[in-house]
């Protein structure tokens, strides 16, 4: 079977560095076989969170936020590619994260951050870590920061340099852990529905 794996990305800024870490995570998965999908928060466009999509009577959602929400569900596992604003998440991608709820539970999620610095986003993953958990993802213990990403990923997401290479045996990492726990968390779904 496929893993269907879900890609979300959230700057709304005009030049977008991190778009090509999000390229670069969604063709890397799926030459390895999983079907991934990028979903950037500019594009999708949630207006700020006013009402929570379970909050809509059943066929009331915008059609953006419910064909958003199927995807979701369909989805085994995600990937939040995420930059850094003043040590904290980027708050195109919070918001529309926080448009949903049970569509994540009991699916894996990891976190690949970056930034124009050395850190490479390195609290803004740290933050993510207890926003995923709270919103019932199972976030695996593997993550990449990727630092100075203008010397790590070229203008097409591919790797250069000696920072690319050390990116690259990270991201290798990262995504077996992903895809182990994409199947174990199938495996357990058929043998014994989720508990709430």
């Amino acid at each position: 079977m496929t893993d269907r794996i879900l890609v979300f990305y959230g700057s709304y800024r005009s030049d977008r560095a991190g778009i090509r870490l999000a390229d670069y995570v969604v063709r890397t998965l799926d030459a390895q076989g999983a079907d991934a999908e990028l979903i950037d928060a500019k594009a999708v466009d949630l207006p700020m969170l006013d009402r929570m999509y379970k909050e809509y009577p059943a066929g009331e959602a915008p059609p953006p936020m419910e064909a958003l929400a199927n995807k979701i569900r369909g989805a085994d596992g995600f990937v939040f590619v995420t930059g850094e604003y003043n040590w904290g998440v980027q708050p195109g991608l919070k918001n529309l994260t926080d448009h949903f709820l049970e569509e994540w539970f009991w699916r894996p999620a990891g976190i690949v951050s970056y930034s124009a610095g050395r850190l490479g986003g390195a609290h803004a993953n740290l933050a993510w870590r207890g926003t995923l958990a709270e919103m019932g993802m199972v976030v695996i213990s593997s993550t990449v920061t990727v630092g100075q990403i203008g010397k790590t990923l070229d203008d097409t997401g591919t790797p250069i340099g000696d920072a690319g290479k050390s990116f690259e045996r990270a991201f290798g990492r990262f995504a077996d852990d992903l895809r182990w726990w994409v199947e174990a968390g199938r495996r357990q779904r058929e043998h014994r529905s989720p508990p709430f």
